[in-house]
Formats: structure tokens, C-alpha cells, sequence
């Protein structure tokens, strides 16, 4: 079932971390900074440097959905590159998310596919096996299972239980109406938040003569 908040231009990686979304490491980041993705997991795992079960897993996936690579955070192998991507895209992916190496930098950013990985590699992948596809797996120091919510963009990517997406986009949704409400009082003049006294007078903060 859709939702009014399935594909909100509001909605940001540091909204959805801030009311409970798991965070990936600060590793992974988009090949473009202006690229935006969301959409349901598709897991996967691979032994580092190696990619035939990403092969296995474009067999398998479904329009919309994002595929989330463990590749172990091994960066001396690319994994994916330009005619998986391809591919990807032409299977309908929404993006691609890597713990690993990426390739073919500059043709990727012209496949407009957000990409986010964890570095990039020349060198290409072996395709011994082992592995899994749709099955949970933890991508960047983040529990992934398919069918939970990926969002990334310019700050990182970020994981929403399936279970959880209602409530923790009800949850981002109040706080993104919070910072405008702040962001309107400081365009208004008011430049002190109104809880920064109280939690002042809880501190030992050292201040310095003026």
C-alpha cells in the first residue's frame, strides 16, 4: 500500500537519523552530491572483490527497489562499474548502495542511477561465488533486510525498518515542521533557541572573557 509520504521532497538522511533510522557509515558516499534515492532493499553480500552474486542479484530484482551491496568494505576491487549499472537501470533500480569499490566514475554520473559506495577502484572483480541475495545482511554498520526502507542523498544513506516506515516518516516529517518553524524565528530575528538556557544551566561549559 502507498503512503502520502512514499516519495516526499522533504525528506532528508539527517531527518530520518535524527528520529531513528540507522545510519551507514560515513564511508559511503554518492558519487554525485546532488543525487537523491528511495526506495525498498534489496540485500546483498559478496566475499571482497567479488560480484557474481550481484550478477545473481540483478536476475532477481524488481523495479523501485535499491540494491544494498556488503562488499566488506574492500576497496581494492571494484565490484560494479558501468554495464551493471547500466543494467541496473534498465531493470527500473531506484539506485545502488556499496560497502566497497565502484568503477567507471565518469560514465555512472552520466547514467544519472544514484550511485553511493564506499570508494572507487580501476581494478574490476573476480566471480568465484558465495554470498547472498535477500537475505538480511549489516552494509556499513547497518542491519539491512529486504523490503526496509533506503533513503540517501548528500549527507549518507540511512535504513527504515519496514515495519517502522509509517511512524519514523510521521516522526521526520514533525521535526522537518520544527526546523521550519526555528528557521522562520531566526529569519524573524529570534537567534537564541528556546531550550539553550536550560540546557546551559545542566553544563559545565567554560566561557572566556569577552
Amino acid at each position: 500500500m502507498t503512503s502520502a509520504f512514499d516519495h516526499p521532497d522533504w525528506l532528508a538522511s539527517s531527518l530520518l537519523a535524527d528520529v531513528g533510522a540507522y545510519a551507514l557509515s560515513a564511508r559511503i558516499k554518492p558519487l554525485d552530491p546532488a543525487w537523491r534515492l528511495w526506495g525498498p532493499a534489496l540485500p546483498v553480500s559478496v566475499p571482497p572483490g567479488d560480484n557474481l552474486a550481484i550478477h545473481h542479484a540483478l536476475t532477481l530484482c524488481r523495479a523501485g527497489e535499491v540494491l544494498v551491496i556488503d562488499a566488506q568494505a574492500y576497496l581494492e576491487r571494484a565490484v560494479m562499474g558501468g554495464i551493471m549499472t547500466t543494467q541496473s537501470k534498465a531493470a527500473g533500480l531506484a539506485g545502488v548502495v556499496i560497502d566497497g569499490a565502484i568503477r567507471d566514475s565518469l560514465e555512472l554520473a552520466g547514467l544519472g542511477l544514484p550511485v553511493f559506495a564506499a570508494g572507487t577502484h580501476p581494478a574490476g572483480p573476480s566471480k568465484k561465488g558465495d554470498g547472498s541475495v535477500l537475505h538480511p545482511i549489516v552494509c556499513a554498520g547497518a542491519p539491512v533486510r529486504a523490503g526496509d526502507w533506503i533513503h540517501g542523498d548528500c549527507d549518507g544513506v540511512v535504513v527504515v525498518p519496514l515495519e517502522r516506515k509509517d511512524e519514523l516518516l510521521a516522526a521526520a516529517h514533525a521535526k522537518y515542521l520544527r526546523e521550519q518553524e526555528r528557521m522562520a524565528a531566526i529569519a524573524r530575528g529570534d537567534l537564541k533557541p528556546a531550550w539553550l538556557d536550560a540546557d546551559l544551566a545542566r553544563a559545565a561549559i567554560a566561557v572566556g572573557p569577552r
